[in-house]
């Protein structure tokens, strides 16, 4: 089935024209991102040519997706903005909510029981404001909208940081929080800083037990965390044209692993051969008629050191497995080199678990390609030392991977098949023994592994790799293996190796499901009635945070230095408080509770100036707000790394911090806080992190001469009467500080819909 058939045609009938345009604006050929950028200008008559990571651009972007755990706040939001209907089709999707615990029919019907309240409301809502919503057990987002959503040159943008999956689709599909989210479906502009370009030219072809993943994984080590921040990675070259529909979108996805805005991929004929093998023929038959303009111009892949910012080139034919980890998806080693980094960093030798699947690798060829493996400890009579679990993606995939014989494969090997969800890959994993945090090490087919991301255990050593390396590492039980090289001793005490794993792009006899699980809303809405509980736990109705009161910030109190990585895991942790997420109240519980004070070096353990003494870090922040005044926190590199959960900027403001200072913001959380009336500012020298001493207060100066471009100085007091006065810098737009002082962007939303 194909969704928003005519909204396709109407696009490609006119992208032709909106390129040449484009053309003749920037005076020359053009990457296959410019062309969809400037193809969905929210002002198409704009002739402005526009400044790679400075100008502030507004977008009209064609759909909206939102998982479960965060359309709960962005669809609270969206029923402030007083629109009727949502302006652009978008989708819900409940992929979060679902606990890894004991297989996908008990977990299911656990989560069903357990989350009823959200899931009506989520149904009821979308099913009022015009919104298609997937029911628990449908699939994980990413790989729904895959298979149902994503075009060729369409432009989406979902609330969540996994959503450049559909750049495997030749989607330019951004991660951004739910009050962005709200703009679109409220009919506003979408508004984002005109990104910078990274080529990557794939060359050769993949082979063996390589795979599409370890291109991402090798890429990862290339730009660590940060290093696509602000810029859309483009592949291209014969390499990239070769790899599969899904290949694709697996490294389109981890692409949000490096800090990009997004990822995406040229049209070809894997993109045909995908579209048409998932029932949307026409959409196919539409992209072939205009495939040149589904491809960046011959000049961009002729000479790209001349249209991108910067190139990285990559042999396919010579790319060894990798395996990145632990504890940041950007250490990565060759598998060649793997078994020394064990050995030499001390990491646990023995493995515990093997998890494939997750948004990340849960298509037809992976479950085929982890199969091949798995049949392999079978015939050669291998006994399965590690735990090991399997992930599918959709009910699509997982009904006909169980048609086709291979889930049988994995449960006679002793794997666990789970519901087509999110699961371990997001902390929704009730892993036995995991709160002894005995030192230990796992490997998943997932993108993430900061430290207590899937079992809640900081000492659970997370690495990341394909599912056929995780499946014959699980096979082996140990990090030490190899299985380029190495063999294995079977039950009868033969040495055995495991051949390369075989996949299929498609199944043979096509893709089959009984209940996809879609529901479409309700052609008139009006009647229908979305009720949310005074008394829940669960859910909230929203009231608007209040407006600047025209003055600088005087006597703000130091909540927390955080040392080191802060992510959003860090700041807003999911796991068992996704069942908040609702809530504002009751998920500002979890505030910074992960974050590592730089004076202690201790978690969730911050001086309380009102008290003297060291209290949990939402304690102190709510001490703080219920005498009054208002705090700031301090942090240091990449700050709100990860997660694209807006909750990470709500609980703050909710909890009266109005100043968030570090030494760089990652791309989503920054415009998070902008979105939610915060302050977010870095130092103009990184140094002067240090000048922060744990009893300082702050006054904020300059902020009735708030404008673009000008920095803004904050005076660090000191409790021996000394201050230093430190200059920090800011992004914000005049749009954006009309957010600061309207006390939110949805704010300002109200007042224009009133």
């Amino acid at each position: 089935m194909a969704f928003d058939l005519d909204l396709i045609k109407n696009y490609y009938s006119e992208l032709p024209g909106k390129i040449e345009k484009a053309r003749n604006v920037l005076g020359r050929q053009l990457t296959l991102t410019e062309k969809i950028l400037y193809a969905h200008l929210w002002d198409s008559n704009s002739s402005d040519a526009h400044e790679r990571g400075v100008s502030y651009v507004d977008f009209a972007p064609d759909r909206v997706a939102m998982q479960d755990a965060t359309a709960q706040m962005a669809l609270l939001q969206f029923m402030q903005s007083g629109k009727e209907k949502v302006a652009v089709p978008s989708t819900v999707h409940c992929d979060h909510l679902i606990q890894a615990k004991s297989g996908a029919d008990e977990d299911l019907e656990t989560a069903n029981e357990t989350n009823k309240e959200v899931y009506d409301f989520l149904a009821s809502v979308s099913n009022k404001y015009g919104i298609g919503f997937w029911k628990p057990g449908a699939g994980i987002i990413h790989q729904v909208v895959l298979e149902n959503y994503a075009f060729p040159g369409g432009m989406m943008i979902g609330t969540d940081s996994h959503t450049p999956n559909a750049g495997g689709l030749g989607m330019i599909a951004i991660g951004v929080g739910g009050a962005d989210a709200v703009d679109v479906m409220a009919g506003m502009p979408w508004e984002l800083k005109f990104p910078k370009l990274i080529g990557v030219k794939l060359t050769g072809k993949l082979s063996g037990w390589t795979s599409a993943k370890d291109v991402i994984l090798k890429v990862a080590g290339i730009l660590t965390v940060k290093g696509g921040t602000g810029c859309i990675v483009e592949y291209f070259g014969d390499g990239a044209d070769a790899i599969s529909c899904t290949g694709k979108g697996t490294i389109c996805n981890m692409g949000a692993e490096i800090g990009a805005t997004t990822s995406l991929f040229a049209y070809g004929e894997k993109m045909g051969q995908y579209l048409r093998g998932t029932g949307r023929e026409a959409v196919a038959d539409l992209a072939d008629g205009i495939m040149e303009h589904l491809r960046g111009d011959n000049d961009v892949y002729e000479n790209p050191e001349k249209y991108y910012d910067q190139v990285i080139e990559i042999d396919l034919s010579t790319l060894e497995p990798h395996i990145n980890g632990p504890f940041t998806p950007d250490l990565a080693t060759p598998i060649s080199q793997f078994s020394a980094a064990v050995k030499e960093n001390g990491w646990p030798e023995k493995l515990e678990v093997g998890l494939i699947g997750s948004c990340t690798n849960s298509s037809y060829e992976d479950i085929t390609r982890a199969a091949s493996v798995a049949q392999q400890a079978l015939d050669k009579n291998l006994k399965v030392q590690s735990e090991y679990t399997v992930t599918p993606g959709s009910e699509l995939v997982r009904y006909t991977v169980y048609r086709d014989g291979y889930l049988d494969v994995f449960e006679k090997i002793g794997g666990v098949v789970l519901a087509n969800a999110c699961g371990p890959c997001i902390g929704q994993w009730a892993r036995h023994g995991a709160e002894k945090k005995e030192k230990n090490s796992i490997i998943t087919s997932f993108n993430r592994n900061f430290a207590k991301r899937n079992d809640g255990n900081p000492n659970t050593h997370g690495f990341v790799a394909s599912p056929e390396i995780v499946t014959a590492m699980a096979i082996a039980g140990d990090l030490n293996f190899n299985p380029l090289t190495d063999t294995l001793t079977n039950e009868n005490g033969e040495q055995v190796k495991l051949a390369e794993p075989q996949g299929i792009d498609f199944p043979p006899n096509g893709f089959a499901v009984e209940d996809n699980g879609y529901q479409a809303p309700a052609a008139d809405g009006s009647g229908v009635q979305v009720v949310v509980d005074p008394s829940s736990n669960r859910l909230q109705l929203l009231e608007g945070f209040a407006p600047w009161d025209g003055n600088d910030l005087k006597g703000l109190k130091l909540l927390i230095k955080a040392k080191g990585k802060c992510t959003t895991d860090h700041i807003s942790m999911a796991g068992p408080w996704l069942k908040f997420r609702g809530h504002l109240d009751n998920i500002s519980n979890n505030l910074l509770t992960g974050a590592i004070n730089a004076f202690n070096e201790q978690a969730d353990s911050v001086r309380n100036l009102l008290t003297g003494n060291y209290e949990s870090v939402p304690k102190v922040a709510r001490d703080i707000k219920g005498a009054g005044e208002y705090s700031i926190v301090v942090g240091e590199e990449n700050y709100g790394e990860g997660s694209s959960r807006e909750h990470a900027a709500m609980e703050p403001r909710h909890l009266a911090v109005r100043v968030v200072l570090v030494k760089s913001f990652a791309r989503i959380h920054e415009t998070n806080l902008k979105k939610q009336g915060m302050l977010g500012l870095t130092f103009v020298n990184p140094s002067d992190y240090d000048l922060i001493r744990e009893d300082d207060t702050f006054d904020v100066e300059g902020l009735t001469d708030f404008r673009e471009g000008q920095n803004i100085w904050i005076t660090a007091n000191h409790s021996d009467g000394s201050s230093d006065k430190i200059e920090t810098q800011h992004t914000y737009n005049d749009a954006q500080i009309e957010w600061f002082k309207a006390g939110s962007a949805l704010n300002l939303i109200k007042a224009q819909n009133s």
